[in-house]
């Protein structure tokens, strides 16, 4: 029989405290859950929540790791094996970034082994393609498309920022979200 385990109360570490985690972190507390991150530097308007400089720490610590951070050369497989061991047999891993922060074959390779207790994905790393070892799981795996900027209001949003940019461009004022 398949079991599953309840959110509330949980340990939820966030890599990546930006305005997404952020957003996860405030959603996560009204479950009761601790919230502990890791980023670049500590977040000082986030003094209530537990900064770990280490991401294999954070994972330590975490019954929960959301994957929330920028893709960039040092971000590139963050979610390694050590990070990955130290979640743990009954950890969880969601990642909601992109798909390259995690080590995809490290990630169904621990599944499969049975070092993770489960993931929740959104993003892959060789988009649009899901392994089908991740298929195949799940009943330790939740797959869904990346449709975070689907929604009405987000897409409504979007076109608002545009047309206010635009504007401000010809009226030659500051843009509201410039290029630098």
């Amino acid at each position: 029989m398949l079991l599953y385990f309840q959110f509330s109360g949980k340990s939820v570490g966030i890599v990546g405290l930006g305005r997404i985690g952020q957003a996860i972190a405030t959603r996560a507390e009204g479950f009761g859950c601790k919230i502990s991150y890791h980023s670049r530097t500590p977040k000082p308007e986030s003094s209530n929540y537990t900064y770990y400089p280490s991401v294999v720490d954070l994972a330590a610590h975490s019954d929960i790791l959301v994957v929330a951070c920028a893709l960039t050369n040092e971000t590139r497989h963050i979610i390694n094996r050590e990070v990955i061991d130290a979640l743990g047999p009954r950890g969880v891993l969601v990642n909601i970034a992109r798909g390259a922060t995690v080590d995809e074959p490290e990630l169904v390779s621990a599944l499969v082994e049975g070092r993770l207790g489960g993931a929740g994905l959104d993003v892959f790393e060789n988009e649009p393609n899901v392994p089908e070892q991740l298929i195949e799981l799940d009943e330790k795996v939740v797959l869904a498309p990346h449709a975070g900027s689907g929604t009405e209001e987000t897409r409504k949003g979007m076109a608002d920022l545009v047309v206010g940019n635009l504007v401000a461009h010809f009226e030659g004022k500051e843009l509201l979200t410039p290029v630098v």
